[in-house]
């Protein structure tokens, strides 16, 4: 562009950020305030949301406190948002917590639920329980709010107390919002559910399923059963496991592209951790580029690897 502004300087930062290019994010921010542009609260928006992709923690700490004392700009409930993630993702679920409980503004539902969704990444109960009933308190009608926290139970083993999570679910009248993968093939989309028997070509796409696990096997892939958090044994987990939405979709792309061509999933759900080292692995087993968008972020995978490097 012969001439820059504040917008495109802004939409750029907030384009890479999505991708998980923090640190490209960090210099074209470093290019705008050299061109002599003022960073408004959108565009330090899109540099916090490109740390928090990226797990910039000390760079995303640095442009929170810049933007008060260099730009005078007021953090708003979004930054917060932003800033209450960037630590619980890293572990600083204490330090979070007291950001939260400093903060001049009173938290919302988008900060509380960011410090629910890192204590289930860190499998940390108590200030999960903290975080769920600050957002109980806010009369929150998200059932994910209500889901996770089951899940911690389940992840904990204390059965009883998902009982409790799912009956208060039901008698509120929440449903759980089923995980789905949708995929292109041949300019036409594609949707799958996990368990999914329904499609013409279901039996097709289960022999695909077995071909690749058959071949993962030599990879030195297993099954991370730990994402299963339904009290059954360990054979109905690696099934379950098996048929997740995303691993469904890729194999009909499989099946319908051809050979070296791009596969583009779009997930509605935060991707699982074994769906996540499942398609690094398929990547190079088959070598295709691999892009998935699941609720926050792109993942494009080659060659065996992430450009989130395995954190998202």
């Amino acid at each position: 562009m012969v001439k820059k502004n504040q917008l495109s300087y802004s939409v750029m930062i907030t384009g890479l950020a999505m991708h998980g290019r923090g640190m490209e994010a960090l210099q074209v921010f470093s290019d705008m305030l050299e061109e002599g542009l003022k960073p408004d609260d959108v565009v330090y928006l899109g540099v916090l949301s490109a740390c928090n992709h990226a797990g910039l923690v000390d760079e995303g700490l640095q442009c929170f406190n810049r933007m008060k004392l260099e730009h005078g700009i007021e953090p708003t409930i979004q930054h917060y948002g932003c800033i209450v993630h960037l630590m619980g993702r890293a572990g600083m679920l204490n330090d979070a917590l007291e950001l939260i409980r400093s903060m001049p503004i009173k938290p919302n539902e988008v900060v509380w639920r960011g410090l629910l969704s890192a204590c289930k990444f860190h499998h940390n109960l108590e200030i999960g329980e903290i975080a769920a009933k600050s957002l109980g308190e806010l009369n929150s009608s998200n059932p994910g709010d209500y889901v996770v926290l089951s899940n911690m139970y389940a992840r904990a083993k204390r059965w009883e107390d998902v009982a409790k999570i799912r009956t208060e679910m039901a008698r509120k009248g929440f449903t759980q919002t089923p995980g789905f993968s949708l995929v292109e093939v041949e300019r036409k989309i594609y949707k799958f559910v996990s368990q999914d028997m329904s499609h013409p070509q279901c039996k097709g796409i289960y022999e695909m399923i077995h071909q690749m696990e058959w071949q993962l096997k030599f990879e030195g892939y297993s099954p991370d059963t730990s994402q299963v958090l339904f009290d059954v044994d360990e054979e109905e987990k690696r099934q379950r496991l098996k048929a997740h939405s995303q691993k469904l979709a890729m194999a009909f792309a499989l099946i319908h592209t051809s050979q070296g061509a791009p596969i583009r999933i779009a997930r509605n759900l935060r991707m699982c951790k074994d769906c996540h080292t499942y398609t690094k692995l398929i990547s190079v087993i088959y070598q295709r580029e691999i892009t998935v968008r699941d609720r926050y972020r792109f993942h494009h995978f080659k060659d065996g690897t992430c450009s989130c490097r395995d954190y998202w």
